[in-house]
């Protein structure tokens, strides 16, 4: 898994569903599988450091897999906490495969070394380590730093722990909190720690009381105000979460998606849920509703870097050349979502994005674009929980990674609340 998303791009996601051998382990070994590579990956920039520390020359790439077999055991080691003899131990024996055509036999004695010496040092060399800076690419370091200034190293911390596992419920959320030993979140959602078990065996999971939604995600729905009785279109709508909201809330729902796996998806989730929403396959950005919408929500494709927490893959798999293809794509939502929206009509666009081109940069576009079609509806602090930190000075929501660190912190998402003249 470790290879095929850092050499063959393919997210960490698709492979743990893939995989049909994670299949064959025990429930326990497939969660601490997917918990050390995604470990890993978070860590990567760290990980590599301490291994490069105890190299006396750079290992070659076509090296690759015994590269990961060390960063695989170096995890262990000095971020998991792995007893030493069962992280070096396993990592000697996982040596006498092959990678890549290469026998990985003859540099046993080489993980061996390593991964002992390591054992010894790696709490010091960590201590002395700027693990933020380390495990941030650079392109993204950049742009947090011109767009959030000192807060970039903020930002970067906190995707280094786990996050919690977030749920929004369709009724009763202090029954459901004291019920689920979870806390309730001032924006109204439900929060477990990390770690909290299988989720499909968690009480309310298969009634379809809740669904899991990081907090940040389960704000732009809300934005939209009471949307009882409304006729409300949800753009890019899989996998279905936002959806799940504005159904829950009395509105009739059109949920838009390209994708039919995704749609499929998307639908399969609102049956367990006992919800339901016409489902249209259709590319939204030309796409055009039978009768203009009472409100829209449009949470737009994007570089999804404000999910680094629950993603970590992300930041191995993006690249800044990538933002302007979305940006382009952005806009073209944006206008195709104005024109089935109805004068007087609410839109919120959101994307789960922490660059600035993905968020204030493309309603500043759209402003300029169409002058006196569409204006900005500030947002109020009440409305997300009275939480004004995650409002910014137009009136948009700007959530980070390190708000509500003290609760386990939120995913980064931009939000704008923008109303058809």
């Amino acid at each position: 898994m470790l290879d095929r998303v850092l050499r063959k791009r393919e997210s960490l996601d698709f492979l743990l569903s893939a995989d049909n051998s994670l299949a064959r382990l025990s429930r326990r070994d497939r969660a601490f599988a997917r918990h050390l590579v995604a470990t890993t990956l978070r860590r990567l920039g760290q990980i590599d450091a301490l291994i490069d520390h105890c190299l006396e020359r750079p290992l070659k790439e076509k090296l690759s897999g015994l590269r990961d077999l060390l960063r695989l055991g170096t995890c262990q080691l000095a971020i998991l906490d792995t007893p030493a003899h069962a992280a070096v131990s396993t990592s000697v024996a996982l040596a006498s495969g092959t990678s890549g055509g290469r026998d990985l036999a003859t540099y046993r004695g080489l993980v061996n070394a390593v991964l002992r010496r390591l054992a010894r040092e790696a709490p010091a060399l960590m201590a002395g380590q700027d693990a933020a800076r380390l495990c941030t690419p650079d392109w993204l370091w950049r742009a947090w730093s011109r767009d959030y200034g000192e807060a970039a190293a903020a930002i970067a911390a906190a995707h280094l722990a786990e996050p919690p596992l977030d749920l929004t419920v369709k009724e009763a959320p202090e029954a459901w909190a004291e019920r689920l030993g979870a806390a309730l979140l001032p924006t109204g959602s439900l929060r477990l720690p990390p770690g909290s078990g299988d989720v499909a065996a968690l009480p309310g999971y298969a009634a379809g009381a809740w669904w899991v939604q990081d907090a940040a995600a389960a704000l732009p729905a809300r934005l939209l105000g009471d949307v009882a009785g409304k006729r409300v279109i949800d753009l890019c709508a899989a996998p279905g979460g936002k959806t799940a909201q504005l159904v829950a809330a009395g509105a009739a729902v059109t949920a838009v998606d390209r994708a039919p796996k995704r749609l499929k998806s998307l639908t399969e989730n609102l049956a367990r849920l006992d919800l339901a929403a016409a489902a249209v396959t259709a590319d939204a950005t030309t796409w055009q509703a039978p009768e203009p919408a009472d409100a829209i929500l449009l949470d737009a494709p994007c570089s999804a870097t404000g999910t680094l927490r629950r993603h970590p893959d992300i930041a191995h798999l993006k690249a800044p050349g990538q933002i302007a293809a979305l940006t382009g794509l952005q806009d073209r939502l944006l206008d195709s979502a104005l024109a089935n929206l109805r004068p007087g009509g609410v839109l919120v666009y959101a994307t789960c994005s922490l660059q600035s081109e993905e968020g204030p940069q493309r309603i500043a576009a759209l402003l300029a674009r169409a002058p006196g079609s569409v204006e900005r509806r500030p947002i109020a602090p009440a409305e997300v929980g009275g939480l004004a930190d995650l409002i910014t000075a137009e009136g948009d929501l700007r959530s980070l990674p390190f708000h509500l660190a003290d609760a386990g912190g939120l995913d980064g998402f931009f939000a704008c609340r923008l109303h058809r003249i």
